[in-house]
């Protein structure tokens, strides 16, 4: 399991408890209230909706994904292990599009996934169809990032210490790399992949390719105000004294273009 995709992406790249504090945080400041209703679009392996129903009693998640395989393993190595709460994790072989779910509390489209939607007017019906799935009070939260290095070519790495395997089993250190390939300043489709490295073994080139549109905030924003959507937020981190990301996201009204920043945007139905 030690070279297993899934694993290894999750260990990289997946913060659960993080991404599921901020987005209660958003939705118990706005509606004073609660959420117990999750959908997770894009969902992949659906860790995060796993996460959120062992989170709290009375939670309740929905998964969406195409990709079966994967669905499958999340099936297999995460929701089977659950017990009696894995009933309330409901995986769905869907398209976002057109998947159609109970009123939700919180929807959630994370790891820049809508990217993938590189017209507008494809990117505006799954905000279109977000809003339907959402209760009279329900929040829409994205992912997104930005900065002066993410319209170019570049390569990142990270070293990954101390990450677990789903049976427990402590994954040797290992090298986690970003990198886009090409960007095309006419269109703003991006190419990017996901690499990885043991120590002492060549690198698992392309694990992950992505083939996006880099969509900007203001775009975000106004199409989601366009499908119905009340209001919106924009969300980043701050910056610590080591020029690293202080992982606390505040709501902001500017946003410097550093390097490269991470942050989310909220709707509020």
């Amino acid at each position: 399991m030690g070279t297993d995709k899934h694993v290894l992406y999750s260990a990289a790249v997946q913060s659960t408890d993080a991404d599921l504090d901020f987005i209660e945080r958003v939705y118990r400041n706005k509606r004073r209230k609660q959420a117990h209703r999750l959908r997770e679009d894009f969902c992949g392996t659906a860790l995060l909706s796993v996460d959120w129903v062992e989170r709290r009693k009375g939670n309740e998640a929905w998964g969406i994904d195409l990709d079966l395989p994967t669905l499958a393993w999340g099936r297999k190595y995460y929701i089977d292990r659950m017990e009696k709460d894995a009933k309330k994790v409901h995986l769905m072989h869907k398209n976002v599009l057109t998947a159609k779910t109970p009123p939700i509390d919180i929807a959630i489209a994370f790891n820049f996934s809508y990217f993938i939607f590189k017209k507008r007017e494809d990117l505006k019906k799954y905000f279109a169809s977000a809003y339907k799935a959402l209760a009279s009070d329900g929040v829409l939260v994205m992912d997104i990032y930005g900065g002066t290095s993410a319209p170019t070519s570049c390569w990142e790495e990270r070293v990954i210490r101390n990450a677990l395997t789903p049976d427990g089993d402590k994954l040797p250190r290992f090298k986690y790399a970003w990198e886009h390939e090409t960007f095309n300043a006419v269109t703003n489709e991006l190419l990017t992949h996901i690499h990885f490295k043991y120590r002492g073994d060549p690198w698992m080139r392309r694990v992950f390719t992505y083939d996006w549109r880099l969509w900007s905030v203001p775009e975000v924003r106004e199409i989601l105000e366009e499908v119905g959507f009340a209001s919106s937020d924009a969300f980043s981190h701050g910056w610590g004294a080591d020029g690293e990301s202080d992982h606390v996201y505040r709501k902001r009204t500017k946003i410097i273009n550093e390097e490269g920043w991470v942050g989310y945007v909220a709707a509020y139905k």
